[in-house]
């Protein structure tokens, strides 16, 4: 079974929701935990000030504590939704969180500000866990993939915002009396920022290429690669090959974030910081690379050697579009066209 129909499952006379909508739902329940979180870190220096908090690091607890509340509810929210349901043990959460920011506001003290963050962060893990657990109810297959990608985008961008306090990282460290001092990056990122053969090819090329024929090993010269081709050309008739199906889709859901850490260490090499919101919009130029490269966004059919094409193709265009000041906008809807373009191109081919 790829998906279940909503008129199976909804006994109500409602009108059954619809795939986008219940991506952007789903999305908006994951992303309430890292909102939670965001909007503390403003308050992080007023809190030490109405606390007299004379170590700098402790107002920080404030986080540390609601992910520690956080871990320990998805141990309990997961069998509750199984015994009561999922609306109610959500409802509930939410209620409780309600109460507990009300606690955090009128906290007297800061020990019962950290106990009210515990309960609010055991109270939202509600969110992450039954955002989940309705995906696997009504979604199975790649609309279940799809749902819990764009979801978790969220959630982890959220998380990334979250864990560097809504700051880009960078080599200035604030002392605890207020000024800056100048820290040097790691070693590992000075030499991926660093060139060799006479300063002609720089590491994140030589990175680049050996990723690339890695993959090119591994799609066209290595059993993985097969698997891949034949669950992404009909997934049903792999499993009935004894392909195995969901180990291969693990490899390579894992390889695919391998290789996007491998890309964002590489960016903060040369850029010399971290920033949470760089990469948003990534994901597009990707699709657009590979489509233009002939991957078939229905699976099946591709390979390394067009997407490197489809690469340089998006670079260029890109470093074009920069040079001449265009804006991020347009740039965005450019792509978007292109990808449109593209897969009514891969229609017409198919027809």
């Amino acid at each position: 079974m790829s998906e279940i129909n909503a008129n199976a499952w909804v006994s109500s006379g409602h009108r059954p929701m619809g795939f986008p909508e219940f991506v952007v739902i789903i999305a908006s329940i994951m992303a309430l935990n890292p909102l939670a979180m965001d909007m503390m870190l403003p308050a992080l220096p007023n809190i030490a000030s109405a606390f007299h908090l004379a170590d700098a690091n402790r107002p920080q607890m404030v986080l540390s504590t609601f992910i520690i509340g956080f871990g320990v509810g998805q141990f309990v929210m997961g069998p509750l939704s199984d015994r009561f349901g999922r609306r109610p043990v959500l409802l509930g959460g939410m209620t409780v969180y309600c109460i507990a920011s009300l606690l955090a506001i009128a906290a007297p003290s800061f020990e019962t500000l950290l106990l009210a963050r515990a309960l609010q962060g055991l109270c939202t893990s509600a969110t992450r866990v039954i955002a989940t657990s309705i995906v696997r109810d009504c979604y199975a297959g790649r609309r279940m993939a799809s749902v819990m990608s764009l979801a978790m985008m969220v959630f982890t961008r959220g998380l990334a915002k979250t864990v560097s306090g809504g700051m880009k990282i960078s080599t200035a460290i604030t002392s605890p009396n207020g000024t800056y001092r100048q820290v040097d990056v790691p070693g590992i990122f000075r030499f991926i920022d660093s060139r060799i053969f006479g300063g002609h090819v720089s590491v994140v090329t030589l990175i680049f290429v050996i990723c690339a024929i890695l993959s090119w090993i591994a799609l066209t010269r290595h059993f993985l690669g097969r698997q891949l081709y034949a669950i992404g050309g009909n997934e049903e008739a792999a499993r009935l090959s004894g392909v195995p199906v969901k180990f291969t889709k693990v490899l390579a859901y894992a390889a695919s974030g391998f290789l996007a850490a491998v890309a964002g260490i590489c960016q903060a090499a040369q850029e010399q910081q971290g920033d949470p919101e760089a990469g948003i919009g990534y994901e597009l130029t990707a699709i657009a690379i590979v489509v233009i490269g002939g991957t078939t966004l229905s699976g099946g059919r591709g390979g390394i050697g067009l997407t490197l094409l489809g690469t340089l193709t998006i670079g260029y265009l890109e470093k074009i579009l920069s040079i001449n000041a265009v804006p991020e906008a347009s740039r965005l809807m450019l792509t978007g066209a292109i990808i449109v373009i593209a897969v009514l191109a891969q229609k017409r081919r198919r027809a």
